[in-house]
C-alpha cells in the first residue's frame, strides 16, 4: 500500500488540488501545492512523459528541515522518480547545493520510514531515482546550467559524496517555471515602485493577469496571494527592525568603548551618545552604564 499521501483535496477552484495554507506559506509552495500546476511543472521538466496524469504525484514536501522559518522547496514522486526543487531569490550562492543535498537525505529518510523499510538488511532496497533542480529568480545574468558537489566544493576532486543539481532560469516560452520567474521579476520591479505595500501586490497581480501570466491562478488565488504576501513582508519588517536595532546597539556599545579608550569621563560619553544617535539622556545614560566596563 502506499505510504505517500498524494497532495491533499481542498476546497477550491474546479480541479484543483491545495495542501492546507499556512501564515508561513509562498507563493510558490500555493502555485505547486495545486496539482494542477504541479503536473505542469513536471511536464515542462519531462516533456517526453505524455501519460503521467495529476493522480500520479505524490508530494513529499518536508517543511522546516533546516530552519524555522519558511522557505521556498519543494519535493514529490512520479513513479520512480523523486524531483526536489529549491527557489533561489535575490542572492546567489553554490551554497544552495548543499540546501538540496540536505533535503534529499531528509526526505530519503522520510520515504524509508513511510514504508517501512529496514536499511539493515542483506537484500538491496529500492530506492527512487533522484533529480535535483535549482529555480533561480534572481537578477544575475550569469549562472550555469548545472551545479555540482565535488565542482563547487573540492576542486572537480573525485570525492566520496557528490551531487548535480541543474538551475533552471527560464523554460520554454510560456510554460509554468518562465510563468513563475516572470511573476517574480514584476513582484520585484513593483516593490521597487511602491515599496513592500498591498499596493505592489495588487499592481503585480493586475500586470501579470494582463500579460497571461499565471491568469488562471491569480484569478483563482488573489486573495490568498494578497495575504501571503503581506504575511511575508510583515515577517520581513520585523527582521529587518531587528537587524537595525542589533546594529545601532552595536555602534552605541562602539561609541561607550571609544570614550572609555581615550579617557573620557562617564558624563563625556552620555553627552556623545545621545548626541551621535539623537536619542534622550536618559536613555543614553542608561546605554553608557550598560557597556562602561
Amino acid at each position: 500500500m502506499e505510504q505517500n499521501q498524494k497532495v491533499e483535496q481542498a476546497t477550491g477552484d474546479a480541479g484543483a488540488s491545495y495542501v492546507k495554507h499556512t501564515a508561513k506559506d509562498s507563493v510558490f509552495t500555493d502555485l505547486f501545492g495545486n496539482t494542477h500546476y504541479l503536473i505542469q511543472l513536471y511536464r515542462a521538466l519531462h516533456p517526453e512523459d505524455t501519460v503521467t496524469t495529476e493522480q500520479d504525484i505524490f508530494d513529499v514536501t518536508i517543511n522546516n528541515v533546516l530552519t524555522n522559518n519558511q522557505y521556498n522547496d519543494l519535493g514529490f514522486r512520479v513513479g520512480n522518480r523523486l524531483l526536489v526543487l529549491v527557489e533561489a531569490q535575490s542572492t546567489w550562492s553554490v551554497n544552495i547545493l548543499i540546501r538540496t543535498l540536505m533535503y534529499l537525505m531528509e526526505t530519503l529518510n522520510q520515504y524509508f520510514t513511510e514504508n517501512g523499510v529496514d536499511l539493515y538488511r542483506s537484500v538491496k532496497v529500492e530506492i527512487p531515482e533522484p533529480e535535483l533542480y535549482v529555480i533561480y529568480t534572481g537578477d544575475k545574468k550569469s549562472v550555469p546550467k548545472q551545479i555540482s558537489l565535488k565542482d563547487e566544493f573540492f576542486a572537480g576532486k573525485d570525492v566520496a559524496v557528490d551531487a548535480k543539481v541543474k538551475v533552471l532560469t527560464s523554460g520554454e516560452s510560456g510554460d509554468i517555471i518562465t510563468q513563475y520567474i516572470v511573476f517574480t521579476q514584476v513582484l520585484n520591479e513593483q516593490v521597487k515602485i511602491h515599496g513592500r505595500t498591498r499596493k505592489a501586490i495588487e499592481e503585480t497581480i493586475k500586470i501579470c493577469k494582463d500579460r497571461n501570466v499565471l491568469k488562471d491562478y491569480l484569478e483563482s488565488r488573489s486573495k490568498e496571494v494578497i495575504d501571503i504576501m503581506i504575511a511575508l513582508y510583515d515577517e520581513q519588517e520585523v527582521m529587518d527592525r531587528y537587524v537595525a536595532n542589533e546594529k545601532k546597539e552595536s555602534e552605541i556599545k562602539a561609541t561607550v568603548d571609544e570614550c572609555q579608550f581615550f579617557g573620557a569621563s562617564i558624563s563625556d560619553a552620555i553627552q556623545r551618545v545621545a548626541s551621535k544617535f539623537n536619542i534622550p539622556s536618559s536613555i543614553a545614560e542608561s546605554k553608557v552604564n550598560q557597556y562602561w566596563a
